[in-house]
């Protein structure tokens, strides 16, 4: 299980340095990424909330390119971050992965699962979905197809994999808050602040010393 994020094509980006990116592809996130490859998950994330205030209560768009690129991911009370868990079962070479329209601050859903909460979904076009059917959970690649591929896990193997996958994602965090104190100074701290509620998480600790983001 990794938490991937849904990617675009940096297209010319140039406010900060990048690394190339395939439209509608997953950039699997975790602490052991590369600055150029940090730089594109923010990048994707804001693009993605780049939008104009509307009716809503947010300021006005500053005249800056980089305070106006930032806007909406600053201003958002919840950023989308397009993207979810990415499951594969390499015996079987089935692979399970978010649908359109699922953010990554859905992750804890899987926890709903856990518990028995009932079937959750994550995002169509594929629709996966996963369930707990006693102390095993099912996952099923599209769930508007009656031939789609399952993947199924224990309760405790699912569990651990959730774990791991936390791990990555607050590694993640730490590593953009680093590479926001090189990249963006002066707008870190609001940078990760947005991040951590993009991922539904709590502030990151900071990085221990002798350690690099790649």
């Amino acid at each position: 299980m990794q938490p991937v994020l849904e990617t675009g094509a940096p297209d010319g980006f140039g406010l900060w340095p990048v690394a190339e990116a395939e439209p509608f592809g997953y950039l699997p996130l975790g602490g052991g990424l590369s600055p150029a490859e940090v730089g594109t998950a923010v990048m994707c994330i804001a693009r993605c909330n780049d939008i104009d205030p509307g009716l809503d209560d947010r300021p006005p768009r500053p005249a800056d390119p980089l305070g106006s690129f930032l806007h909406g991911l600053l201003t958002f009370d919840t950023p989308f971050a397009p993207g979810g868990m990415r499951v594969t079962d390499r015996s079987e070479g089935t692979t399970f992965t978010p649908g359109c329209c699922n953010g990554l601050e859905d992750w804890r859903d899987w926890h709903q699962v856990l518990d028995g909460g009932g079937p959750a979904s994550f995002g169509h076009d594929p629709d996966p979905c996963a369930e707990r059917l006693g102390d095993t959970v099912r996952l099923t690649v599209d769930a508007e197809r009656s031939d789609s591929p399952v993947i199924e896990l224990s309760v405790t193997e699912l569990h651990d994999l959730l774990r791991g996958a936390e791990r990555d994602l607050t590694g993640f965090l730490a590593a953009a808050a680093e590479w926001g104190a090189r990249y963006l100074p002066g707008r870190s701290a609001s940078v990760t602040a947005a991040l951590t509620r993009a991922l539904a998480l709590a502030l990151p600790l900071t990085r221990p010393s002798g350690t690099t983001a790649g």
